[in-house]
């Protein structure tokens, strides 16, 4: 025995796109939002936690081992040498590689919201 419905052809309740939720700010608009804001956050503080681990390990390491003090790299002091000369290339190469993650993130969640 099959069991049929005479409502076959009803009209189906019609999906608001997720773009629409989060624009009229809607439960689901701010999971979205949320979802983004929580994924770039995440992004940031591990960006900024490497960065403040390889800045703050230098006096770390220079004073656990005093001879490095002592060196010089081209007639600089190696302290000031890595500060110097390697401290703001380590910050430029962080931030570029922050960017692209996050510009990554953002393709991501486009892509995610423009998902029929």
């Amino acid at each position: 025995m099959t069991v049929t419905s005479p409502r076959t052809a009803a009209a189906r309740r019609r999906r608001y796109p997720v773009t629409r939720e989060i624009d009229e700010q809607t439960r689901v608009g701010e999971v979205y939002m949320g979802s983004l804001l929580r994924t770039q956050f995440r992004l940031a503080m591990f960006v900024c936690t490497v960065l403040g681990c390889v800045v703050g390990g230098l006096p770390l390491l220079f004073l656990l081992l005093p001879h490095l003090r002592d060196l010089h790299l081209l007639g600089i002091p190696l302290p000031w040498a890595v500060l110097a000369g390697l401290i703001y290339p380590a910050f430029v190469i962080g931030a570029w590689l922050y960017v692209r993650q996050a510009e990554r993130n953002e393709r991501h969640f486009a892509d995610l919201v423009e998902r029929p």
